[in-house]
């Protein structure tokens, strides 16, 4: 996508300066990964962020985040694919137009961290773990890389069984600015 360029390096075990940081949707990279016809082939598309923050404080455990992404901007570089992504057979996008995501009480685990919370996608929301691996900072900026997977089953998204993979291995590259 133009203007969404990869973070590039990131170092491990950074932390910014304790503060709220305002993720910026034009610089953060939502990329979700899926399998699909019957594992044979990787579909990776993009959504778009909506509006986020990230809290850090002293006591990483009172650390936490939460994140909106609009459900409708799922983009895979197939128009095809993409409208039947956002259809009522998958997202159902009109119905449910809003991806979300708190966590809190964030702890130290490898090289990085894991901010478990709970994710609600098409009217359901269910816990999930943020695995933050790379954090780097530049002033008041701070940059985050963010993994997680989720089942879209266990969201009701049950539609096209055997096309479409359960697991959803999503890379979030997000931008904060202090506040």
């Amino acid at each position: 996508m133009p203007g969404r360029e990869s973070l590039g390096p990131m170092t491990t075990r950074t932390l910014p300066t304790t503060g709220i940081y305002v993720l910026d949707p034009e610089r953060t990279i939502i990329r979700c990964d899926c399998k699909a016809l019957l594992g044979l082939l990787t579909v990776h598309g993009t959504f778009r962020l909506s509006a986020g923050r990230v809290r850090i404080a002293d006591d990483l455990a009172q650390s936490g985040a939460t994140a909106s992404i609009a459900a409708g901007s799922w983009e895979s570089g197939n128009s095809a694919r993409d409208a039947d992504v956002m259809s009522a057979t998958l997202l159902d996008v009109k119905t449910y137009p809003e991806i979300a995501f708190s966590g809190t009480g964030a702890r130290a685990e490898g090289d990085g961290w894991v901010l478990p919370g709970s994710l609600t996608a098409h009217g359901t929301t269910r816990p999930v773990e943020a695995r933050v691996g790379q954090v780097s900072v530049e002033g008041s900026t701070a940059r985050f890389l963010v993994t997680a997977a989720v089942d879209r089953m266990d969201f009701g998204v049950t539609g096209q069984k055997w096309r479409t993979g359960h697991i959803m291995k999503l890379t979030i590259e997000a931008v904060g600015v202090q506040a």
